[in-house]
């Protein structure tokens, strides 16, 4: 059994005046590597999935600027500021064929993220209960948590009970951090909040192989949805996960693996026909 590949912390200056604050496993010399994109529960949400991954490559978290206390300039307000960000990261830290796996919000941003690729680094993404497309029909639309309780949120979000965070022990710091991190995730999501209207018509336009892993047991966005958030691209791929909920990656983290290792042999890597 190997030893998990320890994390480091740092701020990268990026152009714009603008700063992100990452967490690292592995070393990025090889080139390739995992970007992983938090949602509006925070980088801490990715960790799990991070330190499995960095067994295979190079593993970086950004924090939204924002979130966890960072700084977030007033004119950094959109999924599309972050894409850009992002894709100013990866050519910072010199990676290529990245596979960006984003989380509920943050999977939003990796498809704006694969609409702005002019340099061609990202090799593929793989969307955990992303949000960021307008539902076809409103009964498949993603629930507004602006207008829940903490409790509640984390009700839809976990198919298993003991995965739901104990707000009752939660420290007054702690309180205010997770009401923070919502406001700054309402100033990313805009006037629609959970989808950009025009994003769906614009999948098309993505080149890459995307990988979409869906918990059936998602009470913030439904199958249906997910089903057609992997319909959108050219070359989108479903998997469903069952007893899980909005984060596959935490309460089945084995099948999510599984399913991204199974992505990466058959479709990423899969040898071009002859």
């Amino acid at each position: 059994m190997t030893s998990p590949v320890p994390a480091t912390t740092r701020t990268v200056d990026l152009p714009g005046g603008l700063t992100v604050t990452i967490e690292e496993r592995g070393s990025s010399s090889g080139g390739r590597g995992f970007l992983l994109l938090h949602g509006g529960a925070g980088p801490q949400t990715m960790a799990g999935l991070a330190s499995a991954l960095t067994e295979h490559a190079y593993t970086v978290v950004p924090t939204h600027p924002g979130f966890q206390g960072t700084h977030r300039p007033e004119w950094f307000d959109s999924a599309a500021d972050l894409a850009v960000a992002y894709l100013d990261l990866i050519d910072l830290l010199g990676l290529s064929e990245v596979m960006v796996i984003g989380s509920s919000f943050g999977g939003w941003v990796a498809s704006e993220m694969a609409l702005r690729d002019t340099k061609a680094r990202i090799g593929s993404l793989t969307l955990l209960n992303a949000v960021g497309i307008h539902a076809v029909r409103k009964e498949n639309a993603v629930a507004d948590v602006r207008t829940l309780a903490p409790a509640e949120i984390a009700e839809l979000s976990f198919a298993g009970p003991a995965f739901r965070p104990d707000f009752s022990s939660f420290s007054d710091e702690q309180r205010a951090q997770g009401a923070a991190n919502q406001r700054t995730l309402a100033v990313y999501g805009g006037e629609e909040f959970s989808y950009d209207p025009k994003l769906r018509g614009r999948l098309h336009r993505v080149g890459v192989p995307v990988l979409v892993v869906w918990g059936e047991q998602d009470g913030i966005a439904s199958t249906i949805y997910g089903r057609g958030y992997a319909k959108s691209f050219p070359n989108g791929h479903f998997v469903p996960v069952p007893a899980a909920g909005h984060f596959p990656h935490i309460e089945q983290l084995g099948l999510t693996l599984g399913a991204i290792g199974d992505f990466a042999r058959t479709v990423v890597n899969a040898p071009a026909a002859a």
